[in-house]
Parts: C-alpha cells; structure tokens; sequence
C-alpha cells in the first residue's frame, strides 16, 4: 500500500465499459475521474456509498445519481453546456466536422467561431469559471493529444499561415507531407491555413492522384480571406477525395491549432485536432511530441520563434535532440536571417550535427528518412 505522502495514482475513465470493468477489479472509487460520461441510464453506482474522492469531469447524471453521487462524497464537476460552446471534459480530439458544425449557416454559426467568441469575451471580462473551463478542456485535449501519438514516429512540420493555395509552394509542403506520411512519420502541424494546411492535406492522401486532385480543388479558394466559409467548403470537397482504397484510415495528420490566434481558422485536413485555449501550452505540445524531427519552410514571426523554441530546447538537451530541417537557404539567410543564429547557437552543443539547412522539400525527406 502506498503511503500518504505518494497516494495512488488517478484513473481516467473514458467509458461506462471501462468504469465496469474497474469496479469489477476492486479499484477504490476514490481513484476514478469519470471523465464526460453519459451516466443517465447507468446503474453500477447506485448502490455504493464507498464514492468518497470519486471526481466526475461533466458528462449527464441523472437527478438521482446526482443527488447519490453527492451525498457520498464524490467530487461534481457541473458540465454546463450553456457556459462554452465546447465540452471542456472531452476524452477525444476534435474533429473537423465538430469543429465545422454549423458551416451551412455561414462560419460565424460553427463551433470553432463560436468559441472564439466565447474565448475573446473571456479575455475582455476575466472570471475564475471561464478561466477553470479552459485549464480543464486544454488538460483534456493535452491527454487526448498523448493517446493519439502514442506509438507512432511524429515530425512537426512549421511554415506560415498565409501560403496561398495554388502556389508552387503550397505545392511543396502539401508534397512534403505525403512523402513523410509514405514514410511512415505521423505529420504534425501548427493546425491553421497556409503551409499548415498543406502539410496536413499531404499527409491525408493515399497515393499521389488523390493528392493531384485534392489540390486542384483548394485551388478554386486561394485563401481563407476574406470568406472562411468558402475556404473551409472547397477544404472539406477535396478531403472527400482523400480516404484509403481500402480499410480504416491510419493516423498520419495531425493539427494542433489554438482560439489564441483566432483569426487563423483551423483547416480541415487534420485526421485529429488539439485545439486549445492556451497558445503557450499548445506550442510547447507541438514540439514536445514531435521527437522524430522537425521541418521549418519558409514562414514570419510565428515561425521564427517556433524555431527558437525548438532550438532553445535542443541547447540545453540533456541528450540528443532531435533533427531540425530548416527549408530555403535565400529565405532564412537573407530575408530572415535565422540560420548563422541557429550556427552560433548550434556550435559546440549536441545540437550542432542535428542541424541542417536545404533548398527543397525532396532534401528535407531525404535527410529525415
């Protein structure tokens, strides 16, 4: 038995199978968090008074188990649809339908610009409630992030939001993804439009015609200004064309977007999404899970301080870091000149050989596989 000092660790319950299955076990209720539970029919509850600790994250009580649940107490957390348009106690990343809902009545209707608008309204008048939703949904997300990589090869792919679909450079990245994915790599991205989109859409596809095609349609929306509506249609007609000729879809895109930058909506390529309120916590995740190394295209502010952050955490590593790809030389050394820094830093560090600098999508491939 563990001591006071070092209490049992949590279970997170993601399902009425599993809580079953627990309890069957003898696991201490004071170990479960229910987490967003439809518990309104369930019963395996009901007779115990043993519930001291037990925390249920939203999900529906019946008035009964409410009333039970408390009485012995178990820890509540209401789940108040009326105060977010998005579940704050979610088991799942987001989809792109989720987050789309609503597109038919204009993109001001969806979930994710109703969230924005939510998010915004929290920052113009702060509340302790609105602050503890979103803690508690980014914690949700970050767990369901960590369940969705596990056990796969993940590259982060950085570039700028405003890459125009139909360009030679929206092109590349898009080939970018698809030949990572080929590879076997789980291709992550920041979430939003541009390089983003591309590397997601590239990654979605099963073979090189389905890409040809999807991007022929993005094509016909060339950006997401000044009608996300329109740019999210054209975005889900050529994802119908990307699916596998057979069997279940394999993780291979991911997007890891934020409410942060809401102006940047997400794009719809992504095969899970980690949305999040916090763009601090979201760029950490965003590097931290991508171990198997990460490609930099050309980009502006945002992406010069993601590779200040990867390189940050590649200077004081305590063993070695990661691959970091940085693409277009006349870029990053002239326009921007990002890379004599990321040399000085590089020198005499671990970092120093896992540091490189190319001119094409194909070289940062070829050096990552």
């Amino acid at each position: 038995m563990m001591s006071s000092r070092h209490p049992e660790p949590g279970i997170e319950v993601e399902s009425t199978e599993e809580l079953d299955a627990l309890l069957a076990q003898g696991i201490s209720p004071r170990r479960l968090r229910l987490q967003d539970l439809d518990l309104t029919g369930y019963t395996g509850l009901d007779s115990r008074t043993d519930l001291d600790e037990l925390v249920v994250l939203g999900g529906r009580l019946s008035p009964s188990l409410d009333a039970h649940l408390r009485a012995h107490g178990a820890i509540v957390f209401p789940d108040d649809p009326d105060a977010t348009p998005v579940r704050p106690y979610r088991a799942h990343l987001y989809t792109a339908e989720e987050l789309y809902a609503g597109l038919v009545d204009g993109y001001a209707e969806t979930t994710d610009a109703l969230a924005y608008d939510w998010y915004q309204n929290s920052q113009r008048h702060p509340d302790v409630f609105s602050a503890l939703l979103q803690a508690i949904h980014d914690d949700s997300i970050s767990d369901a992030l960590a369940e969705f990589v596990d056990g796969h090869a993940v590259v982060g792919v950085m570039g700028g939001h405003a890459l125009q679909r139909g360009t030679a450079a929206y092109a590349a990245a898009a080939r970018l993804g698809f030949h990572l994915a080929e590879h076997g790599f789980l291709v992550v991205t920041g979430g939003g439009p541009g390089a983003m989109e591309a590397a997601n859409l590239g990654a979605a596809a099963y073979g090189a015609d389905q890409l040809d095609a999807a991007l022929a349609i993005v094509a016909e929306v060339p950006s997401f200004v000044p009608d996300i509506g329109a740019w999210a249609d054209a975005g889900m007609r050529a994802k119908a064309v990307l699916r596998p000729v057979s069997g279940q879809p394999v993780p291979r895109s991911l997007g890891i977007p934020t409410w942060f930058y809401g102006h940047e909506p997400p794009n719809v390529f992504a095969q899970g999404i980690a949305k999040y309120f916090s763009n601090a916590i979201r760029e950490d995740w965003l590097l931290a899970h991508a171990a198997a190394g990460v490609v930099v295209l050309p980009g502006a502010a945002g992406t010069v301080q993601e590779i200040f952050q990867f390189a940050t955490r590649a200077y004081y590593a305590s063993k070695t870091p990661p691959p970091l790809v940085i693409v277009d030389s006349g870029h990053w050394r002239d326009t921007l000149p990002v890379w004599p820094l990321i040399q000085a830093l590089a020198a005499g560090r671990a970092m120093a050989d896992r540091v490189t600098l190319v001119d094409s999508v194909e070289d940062a491939v070829a050096y990552l596989t």
